[in-house]
């Protein structure tokens, strides 16, 4: 299957009037969140906007949700900066350079990993991870707010830390800024409830006028100050070879940040709307953009939660209303930049905050509180981001959810299958106890698929079972669940049925046999599977039957 393998004649590409305005809103969000993620990574304004182009472009080029927002990021903008001053800590010249070469080497590891089809990795994030990586990072974002609509320089870890510094500098809160904030919070959402306007631009549009009308410094109210703009530069960083690997070094801590960010925005917007996306796609599309974003001098580019908020919040129909994002970015950053710099930041602040207010819904948390299901795995994620920060708190779900996938499969489980009246139909006997077994045949069902981690204890469960049934002559096993089987299984399989033979006298058939399993065991071991490999667990008793009655099928 190619990376490129969802239609592109889908919806997703389909131009829809509401675009439009989801674009404008979105627009409205990234030009100044440019402003703070350029001085969170410690780079230009125009690095910042090169990369908000080369990301909604390329994007839009190879990407596949309608919703995603590929622009910088606060937490891929951290690390840059941390990266770049610890490898070189030198100028803001050369410091700069190796951020773009950090940048470069994380796209193309992005477009390596989707050629290689690792995007299927990705599946082991499981849905009760993403729900609540998901509120997590939306109450993290929201948080961080505080301080920008309070008016005060408060610093925090996590969000803990954020509030417990806000409460400590009460003293110096600007009531005018908290009223400023607080007045486009409530125009905003009030907009989005009763209107199909683009909210988040009108009431940016109205602080800008406001900036303009009234001396909003004398009141305390921050606005976003002056910044240069000019033409970017295309081309490769001057490093020497050794920068070039420091860089290389920390290019996989970025990817691997970038992606898991942006595929936990990308695919909880997906199941919330029933849309398809495929992994290895995604990658080579934030590959694309970071490798593009480098060579333009522009900042690393994900899909940001808030940013994809704000577009599936307005309405976003198809990925369109990126490429109308872009074209209003580029228009306001060549004929709006006195406008740029007037926008109130509690205003911003406010759209920011509106943009993540409906992902604070509880109800999918509460969904698996109610079916008593992966509840607490959700708890963990959503405890973890919060408390340890967007970065490790996302590392620490990826491993909760690669735990509780050990964790399956290392609790196996085996059914023992019957046959229901005589209708050549085996059911489990634990929950149809009026299917009855026949005599001198056990047939088994493995509940997980055999590999190397299950398949000792599957074959263990296997062993007590002929145990406990003293006048088992044969064993027949049902594979439905193993697509295939890896050398390990393949092996320990080949030995279960030399022991059982050898030992016990007892014949083993394989019944529900794939044909990759069917292929690999005849060429493995021909003599010991080229008679009892059946496409039906009805198809192997019958053999049995007949084998008992016979002592060779007729």
């Amino acid at each position: 299957m190619s990376i490129f393998s969802i239609n592109s004649n889908s919806a997703n590409n389909t131009f829809k009037p509401l675009d439009i305005f989801a674009g404008l809103s979105v627009a409205s969000i990234l030009l100044p969140e440019a402003v703070a993620y350029a001085a969170i990574g410690s780079l230009s304004i125009q690095a910042a906007l090169s990369a908000v182009l080369a990301g909604l472009i390329c994007y839009a080029l190879f990407g596949a949700s309608r919703f995603a927002i590929v622009a910088p990021t606060s937490s891929s903008a951290a690390l840059v900066a941390a990266a770049s001053l610890s490898l070189l800590p030198g100028s803001p010249e050369q410091r700069a350079a190796l951020s773009f070469a950090l940048v470069i080497l994380t796209g193309c590891g992005l477009m390596v990993v989707a050629f290689a089809r690792l995007g299927r990795l990705s599946a082991f994030i499981s849905r009760p991870v993403l729900h609540g990586f998901s509120f997590a990072l939306a109450t993290t974002i929201i948080i961080k707010q505080l301080p920008i609509m309070l008016g005060v320089s408060a610093k925090g870890g996590n969000p803990f830390s954020l509030i417990a510094n806000l409460i400590d500098l009460a003293p110096q809160w600007s009531w005018w800024s908290l009223a400023a904030g607080v007045a486009a919070l409530v125009l905003l959402l009030g907009l989005k409830k009763y209107t199909k306007l683009p909210a988040a631009f009108i009431v940016l549009a109205i602080g800008i006028g406001a900036a303009y009308l009234v001396d909003l410094s004398a009141l305390h109210i921050s606005m976003v100050g002056q910044f240069d703009l000019g033409m970017p530069r295309v081309g490769i960083p001057d490093l020497s070879k050794q920068q070039w690997l420091s860089a290389a070094e920390l290019a996989g801590g970025l990817l691997v940040i970038i992606f898991a960010e942006s595929w936990g925005s990308i695919r909880s917007f997906a199941l919330q709307h029933g849309d398809a996306v495929e992994p290895n796609r995604e990658l080579f599309a934030l590959g694309a953009a970071n490798f593009v974003s480098g060579l333009i001098r522009g900042m690393p580019v994900g899909a940001g939660f808030s940013a994809s908020s704000a577009n599936e919040s307005s309405g976003a129909q198809s990925k369109w209303a990126g490429v109308v994002a872009a074209l209003c970015v580029l228009l306001l950053a060549a004929f709006g930049k006195s406008l740029i710099e007037h926008i109130p930041e509690p205003v911003l602040a406010a759209a920011v905050v509106g943009a993540l207010m409906h992902s604070l819904n509880p109800k999918p948390i509460i969904a698996l509180w109610r079916m008593n299901r992966d509840q607490y795995l959700t708890l963990a994620a959503l405890i973890s981001v919060l408390y340890f920060g967007v970065l490790h708190g996302m590392l620490i779900a990826v491993a909760l959810s690669l735990a509780s996938a050990i964790r399956t499969f290392s609790q196996p489980s085996v059914r023992e299958l019957t046959e229901l009246d005589s209708t050549r139909n085996y059911v489990d006997h634990a929950n149809h106890p009026e299917a009855l077994p026949h005599k001198n045949i056990l047939i088994l069902r493995p509940e997980e698929p055999l590999f190397f981690a299950s398949v000792d204890g599957i074959f263990d469960l296997i062993k007590a079972q002929i145990h406990a049934r003293s006048d088992c002559k044969i064993l027949i096993l049902s594979l439905e669940q193993s697509s295939d089987l890896d050398s390990s299984a393949a092996e320990s399989l080949i030995e279960l049925t030399q022991i059982l033979s050898n030992k016990y006298q007892i014949v083993t058939l394989l019944a529900r046999v794939k044909d990759p399993v069917r292929v690999l065991l005849q060429k493995t071991a021909p003599t010991i599977f080229q008679m009892n490999l059946f496409w039906s667990v009805a198809d192997a008793a019958d053999f049995a039957k007949q084998f008992l009655a016979n002592g060779k099928p007729s």
